[in-house]
């Protein structure tokens, strides 16, 4: 068995003004070794149980090793101990075994002499021991020498760890205007109005007194509690308020402050008013929780024709006092109150905050309904006009009498239409202010029976060919607008004839449900596809109302499970004359003629916008950056001038419609009105004014084309100035059947509109 080992502890606390050391020390005691005679008994158990005459004892061996230990954080690997059986004779005989705890990870064992090698480094405050187990085996039988023993490895501790704080941030706290005390106070009378926080430095160390150890330190903070030292103060003597007449019930007329140095409870306060002075709980104060404030709210509506001014007191008392600081009148205090009603002049005041009425659906038009009232609350009490707002009553199915407020029945209601009237109903005084007010009416419009009753749905029965007499064909359900005060009750018969119908008939439910049930046996799609069966509903109403409604019977060949395959289609072909795939083809060439003239009308679309978009392509051309911008040419196919082509986007144009000819200018005084100008440049200016004004009325005529795309371009020519003794270079002289063909000075393109967002026809102005 392994060896055993106590561990003793204790605790030294060492209490400085300013510091509080805590040192803790272990030591470990080695026990014994004990031999495990298990094994032994167990032979002995054994040879009784077989009976054995000659009882022969084992000789006592035993385990021999030293109390292991293992000094933490030590880098080197080495020998720690070792473990031999007693009948080790040192011929190698014996293999050692080593298990357990760290077997093969931590510790290892050398298998021939027994002796156990670290392998690497131990941190004690991870792991203190580890609980190992040890085998010695006859290598020749491989039989157990010893029986398997277990041992514990200790590992010893250094100093290797700094000495912490748990729990940081340490804060305290100690009552202000405390007495003196040895350790929790060196100052006498600490207020915490003056200072609230305090902050002390508080250091530990190990090994005290030895060499080697390690210390940190921590802030303590040590906080003044308040206590109830001060009372409520006002800073004022009179407070004013000033509050219309008109205010809601609940406004906050004011607020007012009672200072308190204290904080918490104690600078809790409750405000009250001192009615002694007015005697009207007009207003009342509250305590606002988080400010501390005196809220003062209006309790009751204002007259400024009543009463003008409120005066009254307001006191301040602490919630929690403290008679050791202060007496009781020192947590009170008092201030005075002053409120001045505002006149306002009020819009009428209806008698009814709400209205509403009830008038049937068959009323005559001029009936009256019922009448609003409302007043003016002022002294000079002006007279009043009533008006609906024609918001809510879009339909104009009432109007009211502008002088009592009568309001009458002007179209005839619906009530299934509408079966609720929401008016808004103004009164507005007949003064410069023309102040108003409003009111809701609601009226609701009673119900009358003037609506037939109808089949529920459009109802398409048929009958298999094998259905036999008294066989439901068709559940039956009716509705009706109306809404009758005790519910609808539909009543389902059959057109009275001479006659009783011999293939079907109708049987009413009394639920307001009819079944349709067969009369007979030997229906066939050779003899009839189609029977007509009218069907009469009435309502409960009085006085009744009923309609009639046909429903045609198809015949079909029905599946086993009772269903018409073709849903009532076999059933039309038939009595058209025609087969059942007959119609379907019908129907799928339709189908397909429709989509064939659909693509059809897309390639055609696609391929005119293609052709559209290579009519018209737009120039935009800018000047240089070294020329003047005065002159501007317009150019023709094949022109002369040296183009200068930064605007080749194709656009594609609507045609333009068509415009009064006097409101354009024709291309021909275009021309002539540049070249009068050209041959006057050397008395033109870069700023002239017919220029401008060209370039202006060309701008707005082509703003206000909305027949063209946002956007085109503009061919410009430099400015050639005046004094050239070669005159003017300029093509603006010159005609189209002067270019040579054969040697065109720029590749002919359209011509190019002049505005900035907007181009014009093909017959307006180009430049």
């Amino acid at each position: 068995m392994g060896s055993a080992e106590e561990m003793h502890g204790w605790t030294v606390k060492m209490s400085t003004p300013s510091v509080l050391a805590v040192v803790t020390v272990f030591s470990m005691i080695p026990g014994g070794v004990l031999s495990d005679m298990r094994g032994t008994q167990g032979l002995e158990a054994q040879q009784l149980a077989q009976g054995s005459t000659h009882l022969h004892r084992r000789l006592k061996r035993g385990w021999i090793w030293k109390q292991m230990f293992v000094p933490e954080e030590d880098p080197t690997l080495r020998v720690i101990g070792q473990i031999k059986s007693d009948s080790d004779r040192g011929e190698f005989s014996i293999k050692y075994i080593l298990s357990g705890e760290g077997a093969g990870d931590v510790f290892e064992i050398d298998e021939y002499s027994g002796e156990i090698r670290t392998l690497k480094k131990l941190d004690r405050e991870e792991k203190a021991f580890y609980v190992l187990q040890a085998q010695a085996i006859n290598r020749r039988s491989n039989e157990p020498e010893e029986p398997q023993s277990e041992f514990i490895i200790k590992v010893q501790d250094i100093n290797d760890n700094v000495p912490q704080f748990q729990n940081e941030p340490y804060v305290s706290s100690i009552p202000e205007m405390c007495p003196v005390g040895i350790v929790v106070t060196s100052w006498p009378n600490m207020d915490r109005e003056a200072r609230e926080q305090y902050l002390v430095v508080v250091q530990v160390k190990d090994m005290l007194g030895l060499s080697g150890g390690y210390s940190s330190s921590t802030t303590v903070t040590v906080s003044l509690t308040d206590v109830n030292d001060n009372g409520p103060t006002f800073q004022h003597h009179l407070y004013a308020f000033a509050v219309p007449e008109n205010a809601a019930v609940g406004t906050t007329v004011g607020r007012i402050m009672a200072e308190d140095g204290d904080i918490g409870v104690n600078a809790r306060m409750t405000y009250s008013l001192n009615d002694d002075l007015e005697e009207s709980s007009t207003f009342i104060i509250k305590t606002d929780p988080v400010t501390q404030e005196g809220v003062v709210l209006l309790a009751k509506p204002l007259d400024y024709e009543t009463k003008r001014r409120f005066v009254m007191a307001a006191e301040a008392v602490n919630d929690h006092v403290d008679t050791r600081f202060l007496t009781l009148e020192d947590f009170r205090d008092r201030t005075t109150l002053k409120i001045v009603v505002e006149d306002v002049d009020e819009p009428p005041v209806f008698l009814s905050p709400v209205y509403e009425w009830k008038v049937p659906e068959n009323a005559a038009a001029g009936t009256a309904v019922g009448s609003v009232s409302a007043r003016d609350t002022d002294t000079v009490n002006n007279p009043i006009r009533y008006s609906i707002d024609k918001r809510s009553d879009a339909t104009r199915a009432f109007k009211i009498d502008p002088n009592n407020g009568t309001i009458t029945v002007a179209t005839a209601l619906d009530r299934e239409t509408s079966n609720w009237h929401n008016l808004t109903v103004e009164a507005k005084e007949i003064t410069q202010n023309h102040l108003s007010s409003s009111v809701v009416v609601f009226i609701k419009v009673l119900d009358i029976n003037d609506n037939v009753p109808r089949l529920a749905r459009d109802y398409q029965p048929y009958i298999c060919e094998g259905t036999q007499a008294g066989e439901l064909i068709q559940l039956l359900s009716a509705f009706d607008p109306d809404d009758p005060v005790e519910g609808h009750h539909f009543y389902f018969t059959m057109v009275p004839e001479k006659h009783i119908n011999p293939n079907f008939t109708i049987r009413d439910n009394q639920d307001n449900t009819a079944s349709i049930v067969a009369r007979r046996s030997t229906f066939t799609r050779k003899d009839r596809t189609q029977y007509l069966l009218p069907v009469v509903v009435t309502d409960s109403g009085s006085p009744a109302l009923s309609s009639t409604s046909t429903l045609t019977v198809s015949v079909c060949s029905c599946q086993p499970a009772g269903h018409c395959p073709a849903g009532g289609v076999e059933a039309l072909a038939l009595s058209m004359g025609v087969s059942l795939q007959t119609l379907l083809g019908l129907l799928v060439c339709v189908v397909t003629l429709t989509v064939m003239s659909v693509l059809m009308l897309m390639v055609r679309r696609h391929r005119r916008k293609q052709q559209e978009g290579h009519e018209v392509e737009v120039k935009e051309l800018e000047l240089p950056e070294t020329v003047s911008q005065k002159v501007l040419y317009y150019g023709e196919p094949g022109g002369g001038g040296a183009d200068l082509d930064f605007c080749q986007a194709v656009v594609p144009l609507r045609r333009h419609p068509h415009r009064r000819r006097e409101k354009r200018l024709r291309r021909e005084d275009v021309r002539a009105s540049i070249r009068m100008s050209l041959r006057e440049s050397h008395l033109i200016g870069p700023e002239d004014e017919v220029f401008r004004q060209f370039i202006l009325d060309r701008l707005a005529e082509a703003d206000q084309d909305p027949c063209v795309p946002p956007f085109d371009c503009l061919r410009i020519y430099a400015y050639e100035g005046s004094g050239s003794p070669t005159g003017s270079l300029s093509s603006l002289e010159s005609s189209t059947s002067e270019i040579v063909p054969e040697q065109p000075v720029c590749n002919p393109r359209p011509l190019v509109r002049l505005s900035p967002w907007y181009g014009g026809g093909e017959e307006d102005t180009i430049f």
